[in-house]
């Protein structure tokens, strides 16, 4: 069987490391690299306000983040200087930009800003865009909240002609502009690579997966009938479903608020995951570990778990 690929969730790890030690961020990345992890991952907000919490507090805070379970002051460094640094001490680890909030940019800023980084990362780039749960940041930042998919929208199609072609013009809603020259462009001439996610099948969302997407990192695994309406839409779009990376998580179980999980009942599910066309895992260290020097044994550890053989 193939193995699987690894992912190392480098947001969220504030029990391990200060929110403003970033370059320990980026040790733990070439560390994984060393390892035989396949890519590391970045999520990102711009401002929290209220309403992060406005569900409570997780119980663990080494738990995932969810929309609603943070502390407005959970600290989260932009995603794309962190990825360009990690770019820069690595050769072959795949750099995902997870939760991209494309709405709360300008697309042509935004396309800039990936473009480089996928420059300096030689095609080893993973955008996943989303248009998020946050109101009071999408107040804060003056954009409207109601509008976002459409915007989104807006930034995909405007961000693969600028990958193609110059110069480009657009009208659309919320953009336009006449002749505009972009160079220079991404790695590659179709972009960086593009996955979507979500915590459901929806319409937009499998419209934008059978139009733009490599790979799809959902929020938990989805139930059979969303992966059917994915296939469906796919197959509607002269799309084969089994063209994408399906990326799923590993859930940690902690014994109680305050303590680390233990690492093997995490890991457990991912052969059963991968005879259901599942391949890359991620996985966030701080959920299992608290010495923040032995992230390197332990990305060591969770390879030498998932490659053995099964007994």
């Amino acid at each position: 069987m193939e193995q699987p690929r690894m992912q190392l969730v480098l947001s969220e790890n504030w029990t391990m490391t200060s929110a403003r030690d970033l370059t320990t961020l980026v040790r733990w990345a070439r560390e994984a690299e060393d390892a035989g992890f396949d890519s590391v991952m970045i999520s990102e907000h711009i401002v929290l306000g209220p309403d992060a919490g406005a569900l409570g507090r997780m119980a663990n805070p080494r738990e995932y983040a969810l929309p609603g379970n943070q502390d407005p002051f959970t600290p989260w460094p932009y995603s794309l200087s962190l990825l360009a640094a990690i770019a820069s001490v690595t050769t072959r680890l795949r750099l995902s930009a997870t939760a991209v909030l494309a709405p709360l940019r300008h697309p042509l800023a935004l396309a800039r800003e990936l473009g480089t980084l996928d420059l300096l990362a030689q095609g080893r780039l993973i955008v996943v865009p989303t248009v998020s749960w946050s109101r009071d940041e999408y107040a804060a930042l003056g954009v409207p909240f109601e509008k976002r998919g459409r915007l989104l929208d807006e930034h995909l199609e405007i961000w693969e002609l600028l990958w193609r072609e110059s110069p480009v013009s657009y009208h659309g809603e919320f953009y336009r502009f006449d002749e505009v020259y972009f160079e220079p462009k991404a790695y590659r001439e179709s972009g960086p690579v593009l996955w979507f996610g979500g915590a459901g099948a929806s319409p937009h969302l499998v419209r934008r997966l059978a139009r733009w997407g490599s790979g799809f990192n959902p929020l938990g695994y989805p139930p059979e009938a969303d992966m059917k309406a994915l296939a469906e839409g796919m197959r509607a779009a002269g799309r084969d479903f089994a063209e994408l990376e399906l990326a799923g998580g590993t859930r940690a179980v902690f014994p109680d608020g305050t303590s680390c999980a233990p690492l093997g009942p995490a890991l457990e599910h991912i052969p059963e995951r991968m005879a259901e066309g599942y391949t890359t895992f991620c996985i966030k260290p701080s959920q299992f570990i608290d010495d923040p020097d032995k992230v390197g044994d332990f990305c060591r550890e969770v390879i030498r778990r998932v490659t053995a053989p099964a007994s």
